[in-house]
């Protein structure tokens, strides 16, 4: 005997928040880096990416492994003609935070980042848990992880997004993506928008 199930339509997400296509522009983003250097997607310079890695803020010890482990291979990035910028929503004593106490020196590491643009870049916003293992408290809100590769037409090459603070793409695991895509001028893939 059949049963006649009821399916409610849920959203998936009710804020105006949706995943960036690749081969399509990526949003405007212009923010000041710790130290006070005004930065500009528009205004970066790069022969071959623009790696955009959003992170958590300073209260995330996973986050603290991931820049580490970026900055140790930002040769490895620039060999490639790729320019590497952290992003966060936190304000400039929290990134400079970030910096100082990471040892972050040779990462440029942009800060302020409103929940709105980070909606426009597809993001999923978390709320605050409390102290986290580092003794930090997290903001009220704040963006969760996101790593986008930017060709120079300011065109999406890759986006990876993650609603939770695990299971991020590997630097090493993306370096040899880009060192592949590269050598074989491999295009952006999932730029279908109709079906």
């Amino acid at each position: 005997m059949a049963t006649d199930l009821i399916i409610e339509s849920v959203p998936l997400m009710t804020a105006d928040c949706s995943p960036l296509v690749p081969r399509q522009k990526v949003p405007s983003l212009s923010l000041p880096l710790v130290g006070g250097a005004p930065w500009s997607i528009h205004n970066a310079v790069f022969e071959n990416f623009l790696l955009l890695v959003f992170y958590r803020g300073w209260h995330c010890p996973i986050c603290r492994d991931q820049l580490k482990d970026l900055q140790s291979r930002l040769y490895d990035f620039e060999r490639l003609g790729v320019s590497v910028v952290a992003v966060s929503t936190d304000q400039e004593d929290r990134a400079t935070s970030t910096r100082t106490n990471w040892s972050l020196d040779r990462l440029s590491i942009a800060h302020g980042l409103s929940i709105s643009q980070a909606r426009q870049w597809g993001l999923y916003i978390s709320t605050s848990r409390g102290q986290t293992s580092l003794g930090v408290e997290e903001p009220r809100q704040f963006n969760e992880p996101g790593l986008f590769l930017i060709n120079p037409d300011h065109t999406l090459y890759y986006a990876a997004t993650q609603s939770a603070p695990f299971a991020r793409p590997q630097m090493r695991d993306v370096i040899s993506a880009i060192s592949f895509v590269i050598k074989h001028g491999y295009p952006a893939r999932g730029e279908v928008l109709q079906p």
